[in-house]
Formats: structure tokens, sequence, C-alpha cells
């Protein structure tokens, strides 16, 4: 694949230097939401990479489509990770049973609806309904949330494994966006609240006011939490409590398409 690699053993690694692949996702993990293009000096620092290998290895990544190259050299994202993202059960799947849920919830509240599931110990979105007159908000298709300052994030730590959430914990936890360090305690009550309830609300201050999240748990045919939906609005008109029961019934519906049972009361 490159001129310079190092000659291997069949079914061995490397005996020194990270392998290709690792060095190929280097380079697309430099790109974020505030760097989508990159000249290639920059994909080189922010990777870590040599520029001379960073070029081999972008070439190569371009012809396959994973990079596009504009007519100014930069770099971005290609098209085609698009494609092959599209084909992740979780993502893709998903986001068609939720779909006509969300667009409801839409067309209701007028603002913004989310899709996330967990990934480890953070909430991907992976799929957003905004009207045009929703309050801005930071967060895009594709990107990371906290689990513990989110609602949808709240939802899938509530629901996940025991281990996984003693782990967390344990860590500190800044709440956002003022980065005041939740204890671990309220946390635990905040956790047992939504599994209660089947419903998280979080608020959160922003320059243009308080943004009012309510978030439910999805379940799977496995009853177990798959993912979680949530409404996101300015708290001058959040109902949380009436918004709430929109939310937990449109994830029910979700939950029935996937083949829940237990989960949401039909056993």
């Amino acid at each position: 694949m490159e001129d310079d690699r190092i000659p291997r053993v069949r079914g061995k690694r490397p005996p020194q230097g990270e392998p290709v692949i690792d060095r190929a996702l280097s380079l697309l993990s430099a790109f974020d939401a505030g760097r989508r293009r990159l000249s290639l000096a920059e994909l080189s620092r922010r990777s870590g990479i040599p520029v001379s290998s960073t070029l081999r290895l972008a070439r190569h990544l371009v012809r396959w489509g994973a990079l596009e190259r504009d007519a100014e050299g930069c770099y971005c994202v290609g098209l085609r990770l698009l494609e092959v993202a599209s084909l992740a059960p979780r993502g893709h799947g998903l986001r068609q049973v939720a779909m006509p849920f969300m667009s409801d919830l839409a067309e209701v509240t007028r603002q913004h609806v989310q899709l996330a599931v967990r990934e480890g110990t953070e909430a991907t979105l992976v799929e957003r309904l905004s009207a045009h007159q929703a309050t801005p908000v930071q967060y895009r298709i594709g990107g990371r949330l906290p689990l513990h300052s989110t609602a949808v994030g709240l939802v899938l730590l509530a629901f996940a494994p025991a281990g996984l959430q003693e782990e967390f914990l344990a860590r500190p936890m800044p709440r956002e966006p003022d980065h005041v360090l939740i204890p671990a305690d309220v946390m635990r009550r905040t956790l047992a609240d939504v599994r209660r309830e089947r419903l998280a609300i979080y608020r959160r201050p922003e320059p243009d006011g308080v943004i009012v999240a309510v978030a439910a748990p999805i379940f799977g045919a496995d009853d177990s939490a798959v993912a979680a939906l949530g409404v996101l609005l300015p708290e001058r008109v959040a109902q949380p409590r009436r918004l709430g029961l929109a939310v937990r019934t449109a994830a029910q519906g979700i939950s029935r398409e996937l083949g829940a049972r237990q989960a949401i009361g039909l056993a």
C-alpha cells in the first residue's frame, strides 16, 4: 500500500512504527467540527504523521473516496465514508424506524428533535431534525455528547450496564457549560429518577437563554436501551412534563417497532 512500509512477517505486526491502518485512521481523526478543511501541513501536524507519509496516505484515501481535495489543495472528509457509515445498524436502521416518530415530534415542537446512541462513555448523535426557527444548538449529526450533562446522555447512562455506570461515576463530572463538578451521589439520584420515570430533563444556560432538553429511552428486541430520543427547546416555551409525555410516547412507539416488549410493558 505504501512504498515506505516496514517489511513484515505474515500474520505479525511490523517490528516498529504504527500499522498503516492506524496512521490512516489518525488522518481521518484529525478532522473535527471546527476543522473541516485541512491543508497538508495541518493534516500532518494534527495527526502527528510526517508530511511525506501524510501525503502518500492522503493520496490513497482520496482515491478510495475517504478524503476529497478542493481547488486550493485542502483536504476534507469524503462522501464515501458517509456511504459506509449509512450501513451501520445502530445508525441507519434505527434512524429508519425512528424518523416517522421524530417527524411527528418536530411538527409539534417546531424546535430540535434528537436521536442518540451510546458509544462507550459518550453519546453519538445519529439524527437531528430542526425547524428553521429553532434556537441554535451546538451538537451536530455524528457529533459526540457528554452523558452526564445532556438529556439524551442521562438516559443512555441511566440504562447503561452497572459496571460502566460505576466507572463513569468514579471520574470527575463537570457540568456543562459552567464546569461545576457534579457529586457522584447527586448523579446516582438523578439516574435513579431517570430509570423510574423513563424520562430525563436537563436545563442548559445559553447566551440567548436557557435551553430545556427532554429525553426518553428507546428499547430494542432484547429489552435493553439502544438509544435515546430527545427534544430541545427554549425554556420560555417549554412545558417539560407535558412535552415529556409526548417524547416518552414516541420513544415507546419506536421501541415497539424494534421488537421491545417487557421494557415497555407489552409482555
